[in-house]
């Protein structure tokens, strides 16, 4: 399991019994060992830990266009990263096999923020996208 500081990243509540996460409309209470909606953060010994920090499932160069923001630096290459897990269940969802999975149930890539970074900008990408699954699901890393 990768521990990211708990309080500064993001929002949840210690209960009796649970911890409350805060960061989408889900606001799962989750029990010790278990997983919230997303199937990325954790309960353990009563903190709330991601399994979704710096390893992506999913690492592409795609031209910009095929992504939702394709006016912004038309012609160029964006860096597309993508995790396992998802707050949503859309029935059409093209990723489903990457969104309704756990990190720990998928094959991953180290890569750490910096690193992905490093790896943009050797790719000659304009841009990072942050894509494949809702990107909440893993906010500590975009952040």
């Amino acid at each position: 399991i990768r521990r990211q500081p708990r309080s500064t990243l993001f929002p949840y509540t210690a209960l009796f019994r649970s911890v409350k996460c805060r960061l989408c409309p889900h606001q799962c209470s989750i029990r010790p060992g278990n997983t919230g909606d997303c199937r990325v953060r954790i309960n353990q010994d009563g903190k709330l830990y991601t399994l979704a920090w710096s390893n992506p499932s999913s690492i592409h160069i795609d031209p910009v266009e095929k992504k939702p923001l394709y006016h912004f630096y038309p012609g160029s290459k964006t860096f597309s990263l993508g995790f396992a897990g998802c707050n949503f269940a859309c029935l059409n969802c093209q990723n489903w096999q990457l969104s309704q999975s756990r990190p720990d149930k998928t094959q991953n890539t180290d890569l750490t923020p910096h690193e992905a970074i490093t790896q943009a900008i050797a790719g000659k990408c304009k841009s990072i996208a942050y894509t494949y699954t809702e990107p909440v699901t893993f906010y500590e890393y975009t952040l």
